[in-house]
């Protein structure tokens, strides 16, 4: 056989393996996706999930009136044709105001998670791959995190990012809600991603990236970050709800979200006193908050079992 037949022979090798690779990548999202379709929850979560971020996106367009518009002669209206969830004090649209803070829940609770990802995927991906002295010191870090309160410390936290200099550094108040949520919420992300990597770094194909001569940051970028996606996506999903009710927790005490921007969270600390009498005030935010969190919550649930076969 000739050279030329040879190369040739080799190409078509090279493109049938390739071929091959990515009907099997199809082939698994296909099921993946299969399995998350017959789940109502997780269909019903989905649909939710993508109407509130829609109507996040869409806010300006939707909402009847911008947050900051008020209307003294409407205060304390009740629900009804033209407030369809009533006024407030000193008379905003209510659903003004839901429009407008669940795009607030929405922009804390991606860039929380995004800031928790910056944080624990590395350190999780490094105490993995390196292991000795480095795992410690991580492992240390992270029991010494598990060990605050979470809200306390994120209190603490937004007390301090709020005073002084910090104040002038981290700028705008979403940006502070979400870094003080995402840097108290990393642990949960770098333990999954370094017991992923404990569990993967022994496999066959590290060990012959390693004969090649890889590097220990193209074993961990290549191989073993890709390998731990699946199950990362999952933690990330579940852990957006978990940054909402964070941040309707933080507002909710007064150390959140400030005005004039509006926060479910807050909303619902505003109505308590009057919420005998005006019962719109804390109902409606209160369930946009269960809504939105119910919703990640079902798809995450719907993901892990679609992702990972052995949870059916």
């Amino acid at each position: 056989m000739s050279a030329a037949n040879v190369a040739a022979a080799k190409e078509a090798s090279e493109l049938g393996l390739s071929a091959r690779a990515m009907h099997k990548s199809r082939s698994n999202f296909s099921l993946a996706a299969h399995r998350f379709m017959r789940q109502k929850l997780a269909v019903g979560g989905l649909i939710v999930t993508v109407g509130l971020i829609l109507v996040a996106v869409l806010a300006p367009w939707i909402a009847p009136t911008r947050y900051d518009v008020v209307d003294f002669a409407a205060v304390n209206q009740f629900p009804s044709w033209k407030y369809p969830f009533g006024t407030d004090t000193i008379g905003h649209n209510e659903l003004s105001l839901i429009i407008y803070g669940i795009r607030t829940s929405l922009i804390v609770g991606f860039s929380a998670v995004g800031v928790a990802c910056l944080i624990g995927v590395p350190l999780g991906l490094i105490a993995g791959l390196k292991g000795g002295w480095v795992d410690f010191v991580i492992g240390r870090l992270v029991d010494v995190m598990t060990a605050f309160p979470g809200i306390l410390f994120a209190i603490f936290l937004m007390s301090v990012v709020n005073s002084g200099v910090a104040a002038s550094v981290f700028g705008n108040q979403i940006f502070k809600v979400s870094f003080v949520i995402g840097v108290t919420s990393w642990v949960t992300l770098c333990r999954l991603m370094r017991a992923q990597v404990f569990s993967l770094r022994d496999r066959e194909y590290i060990t012959a990236a390693r004969s090649c001569g890889a590097t220990e940051f193209q074993i961990g970028v290549r191989h073993l970050l890709p390998n731990a996606v699946p199950p990362m996506i999952i933690a990330v999903t579940l852990a957006i709800p978990s940054a909402i009710f964070a941040e309707a927790g933080l507002s909710f005490l007064g150390v959140g979200v400030n005005d004039p921007l509006p926060s479910l969270g807050k909303m619902v600390a505003d109505s308590r006193q009057y919420v005998q009498l005006y019962w719109h005030l804390g109902l409606f935010p209160a369930g946009a908050i269960a809504l939105a969190v119910l919703g990640f919550a079902f798809v995450g649930d719907g993901l892990r079992d679609a992702l990972d076969p052995r949870q059916n």
